[in-house]
């Protein structure tokens, strides 16, 4: 396979067109989501950070090189692993490109790397602390969220949009805002809990003091109901056709071998 080629469902090829499809349009759905998140009027944030330059991802490596060659001694250290976390989350957000087909800015392969190898580092911390770092946690979820953007397969967006909710879940306990809880509700509502979603929603309308802003909150929050409505159907979309292909290659597991197959003794 060449190198950069991506196949699973984005085989562009035969009988998964239709299938490759209604994964773009999850995509799509998800990169929606990121616009409202960047420029939505509750001022989320940037999903995936302020970008950066080269010279900052590498500035950010060679810390992380510092604090790995301490976790060599100190695995289980839990400011230790906190602090990689932090600084493999602003690599990767600092190494993004320009789509030249869509003129949005997205993840470079080396910034999807450093993203994963931030959360695996957060997934250690998790296991060591009995009390989160919320700041961290909203860290974590941005950059789970950006990596469903750039799934390379369904499942693989599916789980990173789990993820990112798991962890902005931590981040809106422990400071409740209209930021936080607007977030979650969005991430709640793309990992198809509603009724998560809509009990973060109503926090979040109880936050602000004026009729107007609870109607505005209610009026995105239910769009973004409507999307991660549509998302769970893309979803579920996916899976009848995957489910399909996988009954035909059962029913008919030599359909694939083309019939100039010879027999053994020829």
């Amino acid at each position: 396979m060449a190198e950069g080629e991506r196949r699973l469902v984005f085989d562009t090829r035969g009988r998964r067109k239709h299938v490759v499809r209604v994964v773009y349009a999850i995509l799509a759905l998800l990169m929606g989501a990121s616009l409202f998140l960047v420029v939505g009027p509750f001022s989320i944030g940037n999903l995936l950070g302020s970008g950066g330059t080269t010279s900052a991802s590498k500035v950010l490596n060679e810390q992380a090189e510092r604090i790995e060659r301490k976790l060599v001694k100190q695995p289980d250290d839990e400011a230790l692993l906190l602090a990689l976390t932090r600084t493999r989350l602003p690599a990767g957000n600092s190494l993004t490109e320009v789509n030249p087909e869509t003129g949005t800015t997205v993840l470079t392969a080396e910034g999807q790397q450093e993203l994963n190898q931030g959360a695996e580092t957060w997934a250690r911390y998790l296991k060591q602390t009995k009390e989160p770092n919320p700041s961290t946690a909203l860290l974590v979820s941005r950059a789970y969220f950006g990596l469903a953007e750039s799934s390379g397969s369904l499942e693989e967006a599916v789980t990173n949009v789990e993820k990112a909710a798991a962890a902005q879940r931590i981040a809106a306990e422990a400071q409740p805002t209209v930021n936080s809880l607007t977030t979650l509700a969005i991430y709640e509502y793309y990992s198809g809990d509603f009724a998560a979603g809509d009990k973060a929603t109503k926090e979040a309308e109880a936050l602000v003091p004026g009729k107007s802003e609870r109607k505005e909150i209610s009026k995105q929050m239910t769009e973004f109901r409507k999307r991660g409505e549509s998302f769970q159907k893309q979803k579920a979309e996916v899976a009848k056709q995957e489910g399909a292909k996988r009954k035909e290659a059962l029913e008919n597991p030599l359909g694939g071998l083309g019939s100039g197959t010879g027999s053994l003794g020829e």
